[in-house]
């Protein structure tokens, strides 16, 4: 498994009035990648952020002197008009879910020809059969432990044999040649459970509101580090 571990705080749970201090200094405090939550009030229930605010907090996503990747997670119905918008906002990284789209992989080009990395985003109770014949198309799959829609919510358990599964067979594609893919965990991560999600195979986590409603983003970005240690 991957030791390359990335922390991904969700800004959905950042403080919207500082919405540009906030991304710099999660990613001062030693975060990698700022994850962005796009809700339609359709597809999902609650309405968030767009593209402009994406292109307003682009020149804040900084790490180590260079923009750090903003991993754009689109709870959207329909997913294609809003592609290239994000794109053109300064999105790196950009995930929809399958249900979203009348044709998965035409959606998953669309993303590439925009310039962006692709990712797929399952649901709790979305079934992997999803996955099956896209894995050339996708950099990033995401697993949703909680349902989307809303912070602050619990860690559904059942996301850890989910993982595993996902886990095996990306270990199998990469064996065969595959590159590799990234497997991205949001929903109820903190510092007390990150451990025994990695071990379950995720190598990418969001952390929303474990991370921005602490008064230090570094103390908790740090227990998180320590947590993954040695796995």
């Amino acid at each position: 498994m991957s030791k390359d571990y990335i922390i991904a705080p969700s800004i959905l749970s950042a403080d919207f009035a500082r919405l540009g201090d906030e991304v710099k200094n999660v990613l001062d405090s030693g975060a990698d990648w700022i994850h962005f939550d796009v809700m339609d009030n359709h597809y999902v229930p609650n309405l968030t952020i767009g593209p402009l605010v994406c292109e307003a907090i682009r020149s804040y996503a900084i790490k180590d002197g260079k923009p750090a990747c903003i991993d754009v997670h689109l709870m959207v119905e329909p997913v294609d008009r809003i592609i290239p918008d994000f794109a053109k906002a300064g999105a790196n990284l950009i995930s929809f879910h399958p249900e979203a789209s009348a044709h998965i992989d035409r959606t998953l080009g669309l993303i590439k020809d925009c310039g962006c990395q692709a990712g797929i985003t399952l649901n709790p109770a979305t079934p992997l059969s999803y996955l099956e014949y896209i894995l050339d198309k996708v950099d990033l799959i995401l697993l949703m432990s909680v349902n989307p829609g809303f912070g602050g919510q619990s860690f559904i358990p059942s996301t850890l044999e989910k993982l595993k599964s996902v886990r095996g067979m990306l270990n199998a594609y990469e064996a065969n040649g595959g590159k590799k893919i990234r497997l991205e965990v949001d929903g109820g991560v903190n510092a007390s459970n990150i451990a025994q999600i990695a071990q379950a195979g995720a190598d990418t986590f969001v952390a929303g509101s474990a991370i921005y409603s602490k008064p230090d983003y570094k103390a908790v970005i740090d227990s998180m580090r320590e947590a993954l240690k040695g796995i």
